[in-house]
């Protein structure tokens, strides 16, 4: 497995990272544990969670995906582990957060709460990378990142990023940092697959021109591009639940995912990835990871087995032809999770 530096940090990470959102709701503590396993073997050291997991989010298991990992993480070199994790934020995207301390939002106060909240959670002394796991454009930037430097110069953190930011967000960021000499966003992860390539235009050039990495999410497109969707709505699988269940929020997300656009792409993918002897799963993953800005991709799980078929990604190169007619397929469905095929972000 290669490795890659996170931004100007120094901190070099596998190029695959292992996601943990499934742990404590599909994947028990038994099956996580396993994941983990044979993820180390396989060579990946970057582990991603975040305090508000296990998904979809609730006040009941707010922190459980942490603990899980946490009680893995006890029985390794801690040194030989990069353990990501990420402070909530404000109410903002699909979810609503469950309400900690009577305040959901980034100020100083939340921050290093959360922190020695996540530490304790993960029964470690100090974390690798610190998120934010959504923006708070509400709060002044410095008051943010002077937190998250205090944690940093501390010793509770090695370096911070953020996470579904806008390209606005992430430089109004990095001049924040620059002018109150605080330190700077390292990495920021974001949604990034073949189904939704927006990173591809503005963010990629702030990563690049400012050495920032990304750190793509749901490169599978939350398993849109496995095919699963592509006949009838799995029973039991995420994207299901949330179409049929009655919370309006997560509906509306589950409709960027699961539409006739992304199903058609997906139907394309499938078929490009059949035709070089791959499965569409190993060619998602090694797609994104060939990105020059993106440092490390994550994965998710919910079986052992699905976790192999993401790994066959680790060594497979995507050849130039390959690549034609993976992008050929965008020219023809811009976006297929915006509504217009306007790229944003």
């Amino acid at each position: 497995m290669q490795r890659r530096r996170l931004g100007a940090s120094g901190i070099a990470v596998s190029d695959i990272c292992m996601g943990t959102m499934t742990f404590g709701s599909v994947c028990d503590q038994t099956l996580s544990h396993q994941i983990c396993d044979t993820a180390l073997d396989a060579g990946i050291d970057f582990f991603d969670a975040a305090e508000m997991y296990p998904v979809p989010p609730s006040a009941e298991t707010f922190g459980k995906t942490e603990e899980i990992f946490g009680s893995w993480l006890a029985g390794q070199p801690r040194e030989r582990i990069t353990v990501a994790t990420k402070v909530t934020g404000p109410e903002l995207g699909w979810f609503t957060p469950p309400v900690r301390y009577g305040r959901t939002s980034l100020d100083r106060h939340t921050i290093v709460r959360a922190c020695e909240d996540s530490l304790r959670r993960l029964k470690t002394d100090y974390i690798d990378l610190y998120q934010t796991h959504w923006p708070d454009h509400g709060m002044p930037y410095e008051e943010v990142l002077e937190a998250l430097t205090h944690l940093k110069r501390s010793g509770k953190i090695r370096a911070f990023g953020c996470s579904n930011e806008t390209s606005w967000g992430l430089m109004k960021s990095l001049w924040a940092a620059d002018l109150h000499d605080v330190e700077r966003y390292q990495t920021v992860q974001n949604n990034f697959s073949l189904i939704n390539r927006r990173c591809e235009s503005e963010l990629a050039q702030v990563c690049r021109r400012e050495n920032v990495s990304l750190l793509p999410y749901s490169p599978l497109g939350g398993g849109v591009l496995t095919g699963k969707y592509n006949d009838s709505l799995p029973p039991g699988a995420r994207f299901t639940d949330y179409l049929t269940g009655d919370a309006e929020r997560q509906k509306k997300m589950a409709k960027r995912f699961v539409n006739e656009r992304t199903l058609e792409t997906t139907r394309r993918m499938v078929e490009i990835a059949e035709s070089i002897g791959v499965s569409v799963t190993a060619m998602s993953v090694a797609w994104s990871k060939q990105h020059d800005f993106v440092a490390s991709t994550i994965i998710g799980a919910t079986s052992v087995e699905q976790l192999q078929e993401s790994l066959a990604a680790d060594e497979l190169i995507l050849d130039s032809e390959t690549l034609a007619r993976i992008d050929q397929v965008d020219v023809e469905i811009p976006t297929p999770m915006t509504e217009d095929g306007l790229r944003r972000l």
